[in-house]
């Protein structure tokens, strides 16, 4: 997985006071957790568009100005009810030899014979799906190929399960499916009235 690098700056004091001032300066106040003491730092809000502003996932290589470099992920994210900047953002730090959960985006590849042939119409449940494996092992997305997918099926996450992540989620939780369209059922029904209206015609005629 692709890693973005925010470089920040320690906080002294981490009062309201002393926030607002870093949100008036266009930084962000954030706390990174871990095994050890909570690290407060401020960023500029500018350096997390790409982290936050994108469909994909990343990890996060928070460099700070004591010279210090440490692996991490957005655990949570905070954003101003009107104006929707960032508030505030926190970060869990990551090891090497642990596990860890993110959210990754799902990437829906093949072409779906309900579809082409049947005229289904497919519906994404999961856009994105909670995963857990040790850093190394996360993948940039999860694919879901639905190549063997006709009408009326639905896949699975039992049916793409990996050696390199295990979902947070149960077997049965359903990724995309295909649906019977809208305009194949209302073919069907004025099909139906058509051959209704020609029986009434034919017994009325006898």
């Amino acid at each position: 997985m692709k890693s973005i690098t925010i470089n920040g700056s320690k906080r002294e004091s981490v009062g309201k006071k002393a926030t607002k001032a870093l949100r008036n300066a266009g930084m962000v106040p954030c706390v990174l957790y871990g095994e050890k003491n909570p690290v407060h730092f401020a960023a500029k809000e500018l350096d997390f568009s790409k982290l936050v502003y994108t469909p994909n996932a990343h990890t996060v290589v928070i460099k700070l100005d004591d010279n210090s470099s440490i692996n991490a992920i957005l655990q949570d994210i905070q954003f101003h009810p009107v104006t929707d900047r960032i508030l505030h953002i926190d970060f869990y730090e990551a090891s090497a030899d642990k596990e860890i959960s993110m959210n990754i985006p799902v990437e829906i590849q093949g072409a779906a014979p309900g579809v082409l042939i049947s005229g289904g119409r497919l519906v994404l449940n999961k856009r994105k799906l909670r995963v857990k494996a040790i850093p190394s092992n996360l993948p940039d997305t999860i694919v879901a190929d639905i190549s063997e997918l006709q009408l009326g099926q639905k896949l699975y996450t039992a049916d793409i399960k990996s050696d390199n992540y295990s979902f947070v989620h149960p077997d049965n939780t359903v990724i995309c499916q295909v649906r019977t369209s809208r305009a194949a059922i209302k073919d069907v029904a004025v099909e139906d009235a058509v051959e209704d209206s020609g029986e009434e015609a034919t017994e009325a005629a006898e």
